[in-house]
């Protein structure tokens, strides 16, 4: 048994602040915390928070690279550097994110992300986030035509078989959209609607089937019309459907990010940076899935057509922003970066929060900055 603490902390966990707290971790779990004032027992190990804030590791489940690498890249070092670049943004969990490719190409891709799993040597990778192939050709975004395909849940559950798969990203409207729904749930895998140019009807037979999912909510995807509300309008009127949300202003706007955090319940937000392989590095030319991009004053484009190309946006970003925008309180928004996305994966009582019994998976953040100043996975210091 190893034990240790973390001093002079500002604990930040779902609905609670605790200034001046101390968390008591035995191995890879919080034992406790306690309040300013407490006696503190010695450990075997010591970090001061400086006051800092002290917060359940991010969640980032939408994400598809960082320092100059996607996960896609056929080349050893491409997962071990993204989930690198992910820790240092307080990401203690990370799901490596596809993209619309070919069936070889993603099979090599579930290869590296298992040979990363056997040792986990920065943030951990619960599972696979499958964004296309089966999506609307009218509704690419920065995703690749030549390799859009029918929805076969063969294909999934052979690159399942490979490495876990825990969210799929499709079209419901395509052929076979909505019993692909069913196909997904009844394997695990959380459903997510996407690159679509669905109607409410076509939102409707997915969602009698199980869709409660949204991908990157507003962008590419059928916009809210006063005759048809399409999948912004589902969205926002279904409280139980969770909408993923790329916070950086851009992608979506600042008067959104509000509007969406006045109509959702706060357990149906799931903060994601949807970051492509130039995150992390200054601007200049890049790629995505081949595509040529530019990324100028910190955003990305396709060099083609100008569509948004995935984000600069890390995770301690997206919370600042959200922040700063909604000017809710910081215990309350927290819950859209971690225990949300743990809470749809089944795993909302051991991860997400700061409180007995929970994984010791830990990020602490300057106050005013939101520089993440030390990440800890499973007890362990990373950073």
């Amino acid at each position: 048994m190893r034990t240790g603490r973390i001093l002079n902390a500002t604990v930040i966990t779902p609905g609670y602040r605790f200034d001046g707290a101390s968390v008591i971790i035995e191995d890879d779990s919080i034992l406790e915390v306690l309040p300013a004032g407490s006696p503190i027992p010695q450990t075997d190990w010591t970090y001061d928070a400086e006051g800092r804030y002290v917060l359940p590791g991010f969640f980032d489940i939408h994400a598809h690279g960082a320092v100059g690498y996607e996960i896609t890249d056929d080349v050893p070092e491409s997962v071990p550097a993204v989930c690198k670049a992910k820790l240092e943004e307080g990401v203690t969990s990370y799901f490596p994110t596809t993209l619309t490719l070919a069936p070889e190409m993603l099979e090599n891709t579930m290869r590296r992300v298992a040979k990363y799993r056997e040792a986990e040597e920065f943030c951990r990778t619960p599972g696979v986030h499958l964004e296309g192939p089966f999506i609307n050709p009218s509704s690419l975004g920065a995703q690749n035509p030549a390799y859009v395909r029918k929805a076969d849940i063969a294909e999934v559950l052979h690159l399942a078989s490979i490495a876990p798969v825990s969210e799929m990203t499709y079209a419901v409207e395509m052929e076979g959209g909505a019993d692909f729904t069913r196909q997904l749930l009844e394997n695990g895998i959380v459903a997510s609607c996407g690159h679509s140019k669905a109607k409410y009807a076509d939102f409707l037979a997915g969602y009698g089937k199980g869709l409660r999912h949204l991908t990157h909510f507003c962008n590419q995807m059928s916009p809210l019309h006063h005759r048809d509300i399409g999948l912004v309008g589902a969205g926002l009127l279904h409280g139980d459907v969770r909408l993923e949300l790329i916070c950086d202003k851009v992608h979506v706007s600042p008067a959104m990010i509000k509007l969406v955090f006045e109509t959702k319940p706060i357990e149906s937000i799931l903060l994601i940076t949807d970051s492509m392989r130039a995150s992390h590095l200054p601007d200049g030319p890049s790629s995505i899935g081949g595509l040529d991009v530019i990324v100028k004053n910190g955003e990305a484009r396709l060099a083609k057509d100008g569509a948004l190309a995935g984000s600069m946006l890390r995770m301690n970003q997206a919370l600042r922003n959200v922040v700063e925008v909604t000017g809710r309180r910081i215990e309350e928004v927290v819950q859209t970066t971690a225990w949300n996305q743990a809470d749809e994966l089944g795993l909302g009582d051991v991860y997400g929060c700061i409180e007995s019994g929970f994984v010791a998976d830990i990020a602490v953040l300057d106050k005013e900055t939101f520089d993440v100043a030390a990440v800890f996975v499973g007890g362990e210091k990373r950073i």
